[in-house]
């Protein structure tokens, strides 16, 4: 399973500091003003900076112990020593004793969701080869898969010359077909992620050994391709990741169910969700 990471934008509860004001109760515990600016500025580290902050902090917060609470009744229960690891391991400095209680209580609700997640989603989730097959065309066309490609390239060729051009038998017939036309062909080899992505949708559809239409003066064609190692592995990959999307999209729906069922009650009219 994809490991889920754990971003402080995702939940926490502490206990609230004498004196500050309680804004909200979530099934009874209290949430202050004081736990919210703590959320907002980890969030902040976490590079989401709007003009909402404080508002989506209480949800965070609130989300975080829909989480925790739900996650116990698996008996998942992450101890302090395993938040305590994973915020060494983040490298975060200069927080304040505050933030630093949000942030392992953020953490534990982001474990606590992993394995609860783990448990009942991902089990449950599975792909058609028809979803694999449909998102390797889109990574085909977006980023490129793992085919080596020999391309040849004639740049600066006018139309009437590109219109001479007929189907070569081999690769270097053609580059002798362009040659015997006055061009001068670029020959070159390139895996299909590494092609910038304007020759990437020239020739990702292109048959082998059959020249481009002419597109800003120059025409293309794909001598021949052939699949690397790292293509065998793309299957599972593939699958890997939409399985782990799907979950990840039950779980967003499962997580807004029980946060209707929890008692939230809002006393700050600011933070109105």
């Amino acid at each position: 399973m994809k490991k889920l990471l754990i971003l402080f934008g995702c939940c926490c509860l502490v206990l609230p500091a004498f004196g500050a004001t309680v804004v909200a109760t979530v099934n009874g515990t209290p949430i202050t003003d004081t736990d919210i600016t703590a959320r907002t500025k980890l969030m902040t580290l976490d590079g989401k900076v709007s003009t909402d902050n404080r508002r989506q902090a209480l949800q965070n917060i609130i989300d975080d112990s829909v989480k925790l609470n739900y996650a116990a009744n698996f008996g998942v229960k992450p101890t302090d020593e395993d938040a305590a690891a994973e915020l060494k391991r983040m490298n975060i400095s200069g927080l304040s004793e505050s933030e630093k209680a949000m942030a392992l209580s953020a953490i534990k609700a982001g474990i606590a969701w992993q394995v609860v997640v783990a448990r009942t989603v991902l089990p449950t989730v599975d792909v058609t080869r028809e979803d694999v097959n449909a998102m390797k065309n889109d990574l085909a066309r977006t980023q490129g898969l793992p085919i080596e490609m020999t391309i040849v390239r004639l740049t600066d060729i006018p139309a009437d010359v590109a219109s001479k051009l007929t189907k070569p038998k081999n690769c270097d017939d053609a580059i002798k077909m362009a040659e015997d036309l006055g061009g001068v062909p670029q020959k070159f080899v390139a895996k299909q992620y590494e092609l910038s992505s304007d020759i990437r949708n020239r020739v990702i559809n292109l048959p082998v050994l059959t020249w481009s239409p002419r597109v800003d003066d120059s025409v293309l064609l794909v001598c021949s391709s052939k699949k690397t190692s790292e293509y065998g592995k793309l299957d599972d990959v593939i699958k890997q990741n939409a399985i782990y999307k799907q979950a990840m999209f039950v779980a967003d729906q499962q997580l807004k169910q029980l946060r209707r069922k929890a008692v939230v009650i809002i006393n700050d009219d600011r933070y109105k969700l």
